[in-house]
Order: structure tokens, then C-alpha cells, then sequence
């Protein structure tokens, strides 16, 4: 039996990196790989130089998403003109707390730059995770605690993704054969929503194809 760590992600916007070609970043319709790894890794509090820990940690994560509302997609243009005297300066504080400075050419660090942020709205999936071997450190227990006091703000993808909703309930445990049958089991977020199984492990964020599932609401 697998021990099982029941998310809940639930928020206004989120985006799960798809792949991003030149100013358009695109969002995939299920948390990845990828995101739920930095979204632990965040609330362990790892930083760009707990590389090593972050790529252990994705190797043992396994997991499986269940969508229980929304999954629209809406983009959002973004637009900052690095020229403006106020913007004109070499150096800048970073939210990890120390000076970056910017570099390549005048057009990368002056000119003027255009994005197309693609977002998931008002939706909702619920996440069962676990990880192999599960007595390494961290633990599935230590996971939990992280995530219920996290060393920094958490976010779904992006900085402005905030969750409305705690990630991890009071029963956010559970004890199952597989992950499909956890994240089946679990309770739907929002009532009265039908939930739509995708059943993942690594292989999924390296292009292999999801394993889909319905359920009837």
C-alpha cells in the first residue's frame, strides 16, 4: 500500500509550463511534473543552488491529477519597456533576496518586451502524490509539514498564481493500491463537479502519453 499525500489545487489563475516558444509561454491542462516538484521544492525552501535536492526530489515524486472544475484557458498579454528612465538601471533586487544585473544585447536589456501568458481559470484539481523509496529524506510526512508551513509564499506555476484555497486539508492522508485509486477516492473539491482522472508518473513531463480516465459526476 502506498502512503498518499491528497493536494488540493485551487485558484483563480494557475499555469503549468508547457512548452514556451518564443514570447508565449502555453500552460498544460494538468499539473506536471515539473510543477509540483517546485512547488514542494519552494515550500521546503530549496533555491537555485539546491539544484542536486530539487532533481533528487523529482526522480522520487510520483503522483496522479484528478480535474474537479474549470480548466479554461485564457491568455494574458504582458508588455514592459525596459528604455523608461525609471526601468534604466544595471542592477535590480530579485525576490530571492539578492542584486541580479542584466545582460545581453540593447535590445534584451532596453528595448521593449511583449509576452503571451497563457493560464488555466477558475479551476480546480486534487492531487495524490507519494514518493519512492518513501524512507528517504524528504518524507512524505516531511512534505506534508512543509506544505502546511511553507519557508516562502507558495504560488501554482507562476508568482501571480496565489492559491485561495489551504493545499493540504486536516484529512489530506491517505493509504491506497495505486494513485489512480487515491485521487479517485478523494473527496471532489467542489460539489456537484464531475472529475476527469489523469493518472502520471515521470515519463509524462519526457512526452509519454497521460493515461485518461472519466468518472461520472
Amino acid at each position: 500500500m502506498l502512503d498518499v499525500l491528497l493536494l488540493r489545487l485551487d485558484a483563480p489563475m494557475m499555469s503549468f509550463g508547457g512548452t514556451a516558444v518564443d514570447a508565449i509561454g502555453r500552460t498544460e491542462p494538468c499539473p506536471t511534473l515539473s510543477m509540483l516538484t517546485g512547488l514542494l521544492a519552494n515550500a521546503l525552501g530549496y533555491d537555485h543552488r539546491d539544484a542536486d535536492k530539487t532533481s533528487a526530489l523529482q526522480e522520487r515524486l510520483r503522483f496522479a491529477a484528478r480535474r474537479d472544475h474549470g480548466g479554461e484557458t485564457r491568455v494574458e498579454y504582458q508588455t514592459v519597456d525596459l528604455g523608461q528612465p525609471h526601468m534604466n538601471d544595471k542592477h535590480a533586487w530579485t525576490t530571492r533576496g539578492y542584486v541580479e544585473t542584466r545582460s545581453g544585447g540593447s535590445e534584451a536589456r532596453y528595448g521593449t518586451h511583449q509576452r503571451y501568458r497563457h493560464f488555466l481559470v477558475d479551476s480546480v484539481f486534487t492531487v495524490a502524490l507519494t514518493v519512492m523509496p518513501a524512507d528517504e529524506e524528504p518524507t512524505i510526512d516531511a512534505l506534508e509539514r512543509a506544505l502546511r508551513m511553507p519557508a516562502r509564499p507558495l504560488f501554482l506555476g507562476r508568482k501571480s498564481c496565489i492559491p485561495s484555497a489551504p493545499l493540504v486539508s486536516k484529512q489530506a492522508r491517505a493509504r491506497a493500491a495505486t494513485l489512480r485509486e487515491a485521487v479517485l477516492a478523494a473527496e471532489v473539491a467542489r460539489e456537484g463537479a464531475s472529475a476527469r482522472v489523469v493518472a502520471r508518473g515521470r515519463r509524462r513531463d519526457r512526452g509519454g502519453a497521460p493515461l485518461r480516465a472519466h468518472r461520472s459526476p
